[in-house]
C-alpha cells in the first residue's frame, strides 16, 4: 500500500512561487493507472482539484489555475512536485497530494496527510 507525504515551506510571500514535493513510500510514479494529484482546501472552503501527472508523464491542470501551475516528476521515481507561481493570500490552504486511479472510474485511493501553506508578507 503506497503512502504519500507532502513537504515544503509553510510560508510563502505574495508574488513568489509555491513549491511542494510529494514523496511516495512503497510505490512509484510510473505505476500503471496512477494519476498523481494535488488538491487543496482553503480555510472554510471545500476541496479544490489542482491537477495531476499521470503514470505516462501526461499532465492535466484545473483550467482556473492552469496558467500558474506546473506538476512534474521529481529526480527519483518516488517523487512528484507542484509549483504554483504568482501566489496571493487566496492561495493559502492545506495542500494534499494523492493517488487517483481511472480504470474503474476516477477514484482517489491514497492521500497524504496534508501540509499547511500560508501566503503572507
Amino acid at each position: 500500500q503506497v503512502q504519500l507525504q507532502e513537504s515544503g515551506p509553510g510560508l510563502v510571500k505574495p508574488s513568489q512561487t509555491l513549491s511542494l514535493t510529494c514523496t511516495l513510500s512503497g510505490g512509484s510514479v510510473t505505476t500503471d493507472d496512477s494519476y498523481w494529484s494535488w488538491i487543496r482546501q482553503p480555510p472554510g472552503k471545500g476541496l479544490e482539484f489542482i491537477g495531476y501527472i499521470a503514470f505516462s508523464g501526461r499532465t492535466y491542470y484545473n483550467p482556473t489555475l492552469e496558467s500558474r501551475t506546473s506538476i512534474a516528476r521529481g529526480t527519483s521515481k518516488n517523487q512528484f512536485r507542484l509549483q504554483l507561481s504568482s501566489v496571493t493570500p487566496e492561495d493559502t490552504a492545506v495542500y494534499y497530494c494523492a493517488r487517483m486511479t481511472g480504470n474503474s472510474g476516477w477514484l482517489f485511493t491514497n492521500w497524504g496527510q496534508g501540509t499547511q501553506v500560508t501566503v503572507s508578507s
